[in-house]
């Protein structure tokens, strides 16, 4: 079990990727809008994940969480924005490594951090609000005790595909432009090669948890 407050475990997560647990809405709400309801089948998937934790072992929750995050974030995309020019000059195999490290990161760190259950609830909007062709989704972590936190999805797609291309803390902090800077100088200094094998650094070290 992770014994820090919500805020503070979600600021922990921020350093490589986001979001959190969740209370259901109400189906009927989360179903009237796709992009509502591809956040919302994330969250009861995470929450799953989490109630059977310590069963489920760090190894179990990953291989939970993996095809859920592939299903509701553009991992394309994010990882290519995150790397910025660098992806450009990466070959077409390390960009193809870059993505699949990106990935693994991502559901390691869900896996690590979200461990257990304590008694969270995010609460989601079921409306999208329209931000040109793309949609926010906002929620709020509402811990067991303390103030809420919110958290804004940038969702892009049409019809019934939406995916979450970026995440906003208390609606003003980009997780993409963080993953940016943190990238940013691993890249400079050795390429795609170096990140993709800090991103499996990382992942091994997360997949250690218990």
């Amino acid at each position: 079990m992770i014994r820090v407050s919500t805020r503070r475990r979600f600021l922990a997560l921020a350093a490589c990727t986001a979001f959190g647990t969740v209370v259901r809405p109400g189906r009927s709400l989360a179903a009237a809008d796709p992009a509502v309801a591809r956040i919302q089948s994330f969250y009861d998937a995470l929450l799953a994940a989490m109630k059977q934790g310590k069963n489920l072992g760090i190894k179990g929750r990953f291989e939970k969480l993996a095809p859920v995050v592939d299903a509701t974030f553009d991992m394309p995309t994010i990882t290519k924005a995150a790397c910025g020019f660098a992806w450009s000059k990466a070959s077409g195999g390390e960009q193809g490594k870059l993505l699949a490290s990106f990935e693994r990161m991502v559901a390691a760190r869900y896996a690590n951090q979200f461990s257990s259950y304590s008694g969270e609830k995010f609460v989601v909007e079921p409306s999208a609000t329209a931000h040109g062709a793309d949609r926010i989704v906002r929620s709020q972590i509402v811990p067991t005790d303390g103030d809420p936190t919110a958290l804004f999805y940038l969702m892009r797609g049409s019809g019934d595909d939406w995916k979450a291309e970026d995440v906003y803390l208390d609606g003003t902090i980009s997780q993409l432009a963080v993953w940016r800077s943190d990238f940013a100088s691993v890249l400079q200094s050795g390429g795609a090669p170096a990140l993709i094998a800090k991103l499996d650094s990382l992942t091994a070290q997360l997949m250690k948890g218990g």
